[in-house]
């Protein structure tokens, strides 16, 4: 299974400049979508409002986010709230449950670790992992590549 393909501003951030990615070749810029938050949705659970305001100032001053990215944003708030939400009850009931069959894994241990990599996937869309985090804080820097003695 071949990579992910990443939007055009992460290629332009992490890229050598220039509008060249990471190789060194062109970025096509792809369709001028308008680049303006969408707004959230209103059936989002409370835990997930929250991640997606906590998350859509910092992508939107990166032009990442377009109206159209709604239901892919709403998918990864609404993971990181089924996150959460598992991995509260796992603290507050234990990672095992007693059962006929004697001692089992708490279901919510695999609700949470499936909701963990569904999150991961669609933060990964958005630039959202430790991964990237260093190639989108040199893109949102506003200093002289000059200042740069290797560059």
């Amino acid at each position: 299974m071949g990579r992910t393909a990443q939007p055009a501003a992460l290629k332009l951030i992490k890229g050598r400049g220039d509008g060249k990615d990471t190789a060194g070749r062109p970025v096509n810029m792809g369709p001028a979508f308008k680049r303006v938050p969408p707004n959230p949705p209103s059936w989002l659970s409370r835990e997930a409002a929250a991640e997606w305001k906590r998350v859509v100032p910092g992508l939107s001053r990166l032009d990442l986010l377009k109206p159209e990215d709604r239901a892919a944003l709403a998918a990864y708030c609404e993971a990181w709230a089924t996150f959460v939400q598992a991995t509260r009850t796992v603290q507050e009931e234990g990672q095992v449950i007693e059962a006929r069959q004697g001692k089992l894994a708490h279901p919510c241990v695999g609700i949470a670790r499936a909701a963990g990599r569904e999150m991961r996937s669609w933060a990964a869309h958005f630039g959202l992992t430790p991964s990237t985090e260093q190639a989108l804080a040199r893109g949102a820097d506003d200093g002289d590549e000059d200042d740069n003695p290797f560059g």
